[in-house]
């Protein structure tokens, strides 16, 4: 469509235009039932269906082992940093994080609202924006369990081998690069993501856990923070964000048949590397913020030579289409999400602008 943005938000993301126009088409009937699916029960055989089948599609993508249940939950990755915590923090444990930058910080911090924590390793304070090398992470005696971002979306960081933890539970953030690239998922215990990048609109919250994990909860934990809440009730307990789990099936069918994991990792590198190739052949015109071998390709942060310079980039970019170009409030400058929905010539549009201000500007 001519008239769609160059949509670089880092989230509520963009989503598949394939799957807006389905969802557009499905909206006021679903499956001929007469009604659209926000207005029926999630007690119905038709939602139970989706539910059923969304779940499904998570597994078969991310070819997850046996033992691991597929859960839809609400509040965002925000609810998970203290979820996690008071149902797998017991008396005499220790949470172990990875500090990498503000969501880590985030989930790290609210941990501490329930018992003793610790810090496994952290990222560099000065120079380029990293991820610390796994010989860096120390486990405490007693972890309760190690926990990791895998992708920044603020530093434009990311995660491309996760630490061996042994009998530790390794848990994951996974908001902003799930279903992105190819990992082996069986070292994990628990896996959570918000929807809103990769996944589909906001609303609905992906958790994957492994079944043993749930032994240790306390029972004190009130019923709706509980993961054996969900489990036992196939995350149908209560109301769930029917719409939102809708959209994710579709998301999740548009990259299966757009050739599933490889295919997407594929083009997302790909994709990235239109604009960082841009930022490194620049000459100085643009400074990338990440280190490169911790480079997002989710997330691409970048830097003007000034403040001036900056101001007049997302004007000129504004003025051609671009959108959310620019970086989080707590760091400035300049932020590209190129997750799986933001089509290949957007990027390559980007790229060329790019070049095209350094010309004019440089």
């Amino acid at each position: 469509m001519a008239n769609r943005a160059y949509n670089f938000n880092a989230g509520p993301a963009a989503l598949p235009l394939e799957v807006l126009k389905q969802a557009q088409e499905e909206i006021i009937d679903y499956g001929g039932i007469g009604m659209s699916i926000m207005e029926i029960s999630h007690r119905s055989k038709q939602y139970e269906q989706v539910n059923d089948e969304t779940q499904q599609l998570v597994q078969e993508l991310m070819e997850l082992p046996a033992g691991y249940k597929v859960l839809f939950m609400q509040g965002g990755a925000s609810t998970q940093f203290a979820m996690v915590p008071m149902n797998l923090l017991t008396p005499g444990k220790t949470a172990a994080y990875v500090l990498t930058g503000s969501w880590a910080d985030k989930a790290y911090k609210e941990a501490q609202l329930f018992g003793e924590t610790y810090i496994a390793a952290a990222s560099k304070e000065d120079g380029p924006l990293n991820i610390p090398a796994l010989d860096e992470i120390q486990l405490p005696e007693q972890a309760a369990y190690l926990h990791v971002t895998s992708n920044e979306t603020i530093a434009g960081t990311q995660y491309f081998a996760f630490p061996d933890t042994g009998d530790v539970p390794l848990i994951g953030d996974m908001s902003s690069d799930i279903l992105s690239r190819r990992f082996d998922a069986s070292p994990f215990s628990l896996i959570y993501a918000g929807a809103q990048k990769n996944l589909g609109p906001s609303g609905v919250t992906l958790v994957i856990i492994r079944e043993d994990l749930l032994r240790e909860s306390p029972a004190t934990i009130p019923t709706m923070l509980r993961y054996d809440t969900y489990t036992s009730n196939n995350s149908l307990y209560n109301t769930p964000p029917v719409y939102s789990v809708y959209m994710m099936n579709l998301v999740l069918k548009w990259i299966r048949n757009s050739g599933g994991i490889d295919a997407v990792e594929r083009l997302n590198r790909e994709k990235t590397a239109l604009i960082y190739n841009a930022i490194d052949n620049s000459g100085g015109f643009y400074e990338g913020m990440a280190a490169k071998k911790d480079r997002s390709i989710m997330n691409i942060t970048f830097k003007l030579q000034s403040d001036e310079l900056e101001k007049k980039f997302l004007e000129d970019a504004s003025a051609n289409g671009f959108v959310g170009l620019k970086g989080h409030r707590s760091v400035g400058h300049m932020r590209a999400s190129t997750y799986n929905a933001v089509p290949y010539e957007s990027c390559k549009a980007l790229a060329e602008f790019m070049v095209d201000f350094q010309r004019r500007n440089g």
